[in-house]
């Protein structure tokens, strides 16, 4: 970590002939919600008892809710106890040793449906405990119930993936600074009030209070980016992004640009990296998956598009919604509409005659066809806020879920979507949706590539479903980075981003060219990203110009760094960017840090492998991926890179089982079979040779090595039409391949 920064750091400053540091305004101080709460007490008094509130509390009695009167829970094997000391309240569990330990609980986090409770540790390091207190059940429970996680393991309570002040803080405190020192690892986090307060939203308040002390005397200039009541951020109806990318900076999954609490005002791009709709994270029509939380879904939806905001529905003060059940929805969509959304279709969607549900029960509810529910945590169910019509049809086809099977758990897809095709016969059942090209990109489709290119330049979607389409498009053909080249112009930061990253394909000399303007882009996410991908590039490849932009853009790139070097994952990019621009040293460094926060990170462990090996430390490379697997042994991408590694120093034998374990574990990758396909022929086994490759085209029916290596075992054993029909669908799906051609004339020779 240290040595790249340093090389990050000396490659700007060389850039840079000239440096002048410009000296900024006064940034406005935190005052404090007591300050505020003097002149506006009713939203001080609606805020008092909100979630926003009890975002984070001191462990005290009138905050701490769970039951600590010497309560007990097991968790496999593991006996927990909750009890209290004089004032205090106290834990004692496993420790990061894996030995029962008593640990003081400093903070209680969240009110309902849960609230966690923070333990400080060393060097500064706040743990959340991985049991919680269900606050309606009253009970505690596991967060990961039937899950046993080493006391070494990141994910362990202890570990670095659940660390407060890198992952958590900086959403449930305000003016949070997390002083993170990364050679000594630790610590020194602060906030200017412990909760989600007035000035969270609304911006730090020294410059407001300044002004509303004397208005006529207020200098606005005194103070840096603010409006002309001392604001950050200025709340107005004819700008809904303004409230939306507030709201989405903690409401969302992202990665964060910097280590702090961001300040109120500045634009999303600028301070974070959203999550896209990928496998894993969200189904591929977009319904929610893993805890992405709300604004990714709503980017997708109709109503962002026209202009809907958090507060139209959500009191910003108490966090409750503004009406109750299906008043909170027909207040727009009603058979009187809303003037301010004036293309929204006017009619009675409240009735049978929409929702085909009796009054007054579940299915009647907008809710539960529109916002259907996941729950996370155990207890906490969340709704998909993308607002999308249910299309049991996509799960006939696609597999992916919809809220009428949802509820109605005793019938299948087919009787769904039979359904509401009787129900809407001119609806959007059978219609084209996003959903049918990112399934194909995510089984690797041969074929998708055309259909995502298609999908990234379709301005009529939302942009996180295009940047999403670019973003898949990294493992289709390279000539997409021409293709598209224009997109890194558009109007959405997310596409602009996910564009940039798509012209890593392209060559060294294009890439400079096409990427030296995003290098000015207005916001840093792009900016960023073009600075990475340009570091591989000679500097004298910049023309001197563009020197200083560069030099600027990876300072920032630099500090998007630094702001995670508390993550494991953070610290296996670094690797990966220093193995790239051929600084090995640092890029080992990096690996070993990453797998010191988490010897459980089966990549790392591969990636370190290939970094020893190519530096001819076979011998090292080898040890190293055989504790990896121990480590990790039902991870298949570290079966597979010891099967690969033994085959090239010719332990077949060992190689074949290796292969065989990554074959085991990863039941869909045609990779791992190729490989093991390759490695049984060589021992002689040619029988289990052809059918390894044959499973291996069953899972990439358009792979062409594949294909290939399949049509040359099918000639090799004899089999001249079967190997003809592999080589004629090489030629008919790779024309410009000449492997097709080659062995369609072998074939024929021998004949």
């Amino acid at each position: 970590m240290v040595r790249l920064l340093a090389y990050l750091l000396g490659l700007a400053c060389l850039l840079l002939s000239k440096a002048a540091v410009a000296g900024a305004e006064k940034q406005p101080r935190y005052l404090g919600s007591q300050v505020c709460a003097a002149c506006h007490g009713d939203q001080a008094e609606a805020w008092a008892n909100s979630h926003h509130a009890w975002a984070l509390r001191p462990a005290s009695p009138e905050f701490v809710l769970g039951d600590f009167e010497d309560a007990v829970f097991e968790h496999i094997g593991v006996r927990t106890r909750f009890f209290r000391r004089d004032e205090g309240y106290f834990v004692e569990t496993e420790g990061p040793n894996g030995e029962l330990a008593e640990f003081e609980i400093a903070y209680a986090v969240g009110v309902e449906p849960l609230q966690q409770y923070l333990v400080e540790l060393d060097r500064g390091r706040l743990q959340p405990l991985d049991i919680a207190w269900d606050t309606t059940a009253k009970r505690w429970f596991h967060l990961f119930p039937g899950v046993a996680i080493a006391p070494d393991d990141g994910l362990h309570w202890t570990g670095s993936y659940k660390n407060w002040n890198g992952r958590c803080a900086d959403c449930h405190s305000t003016g949070f600074v997390k002083a993170y020192e990364a050679r000594s690892r630790r610590y020194q986090s602060r906030w200017s009030e412990m909760n989600v307060a007035c000035e969270a939203c609304h911006g730090p308040g020294e410059a407001h209070a300044a002004w509303a002390r004397n208005p006529e005397a207020f200098a606005q200039t005194r103070f840096a980016g603010i409006d002309e009541v001392g604001f950050t951020i200025s709340f107005h109806r004819n700008s809904p992004k303004t409230e939306t990318e507030l709201c989405a900076g903690c409401h969302s999954r992202r990665q964060s640009l910097g280590p702090d609490s961001r300040v109120p005002g500045s634009t999303l791009s600028d301070d974070f990296r959203l999550a896209l709709l990928r496998q894993g994270l969200y189904h591929a029509d977009g319904q929610i998956l893993d805890e992405v939380y709300v604004h990714g879904s709503f980017l997708q939806s109709k109503m962002h598009a026209k202009g809907v905001r958090c507060s139209d529905c959500h009191e910003p003060h108490d966090l409750s919604t503004r009406a109750e059940g299906n008043d909170l929805c027909v207040a727009c969509h009603n058979p009187i509409g809303n003037p301010r959304f004036p293309s929204l279709k006017k009619a009675l969607f409240d009735g049978l005659e929409h929702h085909f549900h009796e009054l007054g029960s579940p299915g009647a509810l907008c809710v539960s066809c529109h916002m259907p529910a996941r729950t996370y945590m155990v207890v906490d169910p969340r709704r998909d806020h993308s607002f999308r019509v249910p299309r049991p049809d996509l799960s006939v086809t696609l597999g992916t879920p919809n809220a009428c099977t949802a509820c109605h758990d005793d019938r299948d897809d087919l009787w769904a979507a039979g359904q509401v095709r009787a129900w809407y016969p001119g609806g959007r059942s059978g219609t084209p949706h996003f959903a049918s090209t990112l399934a194909a990109a995510r089984n690797g489709s041969h074929d998708a590539g055309l259909r995502l290119s298609a999908l990234a330049a379709d301005r009529t979607q939302s942009a996180i479903v295009r940047a999403t389409a670019l973003d898949l498009l990294l493992g289709y053909d390279p000539l997409n980075a021409s293709g598209l080249a224009d997109l890194l112009t558009d109007e959405a930061p997310l596409v602009r981003r996910a564009a940039v990253r798509l012209q890593g394909l392209a060559p060294p000399r294009l890439r400079v060219i096409r990427l030296l303007p995003r290098l000015k882009d207005p916001v840093r996410l792009v900016r960023i990203e073009a600075a990475r991908l340009l570091l591989g590039v000679p500097p004298a490849a910049i023309p001197t110009d563009f020197r200083p932009t560069f030099a600027a853009a990876v300072f920032e790139y630099q500090a998007s760094l630094l702001a995670t070097a508390d993550f494991p994952e953070t610290q296996a990019n670094l690797g990966g960017l220093a193995y790239r621009i051929g600084n090995t040293q640092a890029a080992e460094e990096a690996f070993r840090t990453a797998l010191e926060m988490d010897p459980y990170f089966a990549q790392v462990w591969v990636q370190l492998g290939e970094l020893l090996h190519a530096g001819g430390r076979s011998r090292e490379a080898l040890s190293t991926l055989r504790e990896g697997v121990s480590k990790v042994p039902d991870e298949g991408l570290l079966h597979n890179a010891l099967g690969l590694l033994l085959a090239e120093q010719g332990a077949l034998a060992d190689s074949a089982e290796s292969l065989k374990r990554a074959a085991e574990h990863m039941p869909g990758n045609a990779r791992v079979r190729y490989n093991l396909s390759l490695a049984l022929e060589r021992l002689g086994e040619i029988e289990a040779a052809g059918a390894a490759m044959h499973e291996a085209l069953e899972r990439a029916p358009d792979d062409p090595d594949i294909i290939y290596a399949l049509g040359v075992h099918l000639l090799k054993t004899g089999d001249l039409d079967k190997a003809e029909a592999q080589a004629s669908r090489l030629l008919e799906l790779f024309p410009a391949r000449s492997e097709g051609k080659q062995l369609l004339d072998e074939i024929r020779r021998q004949r």
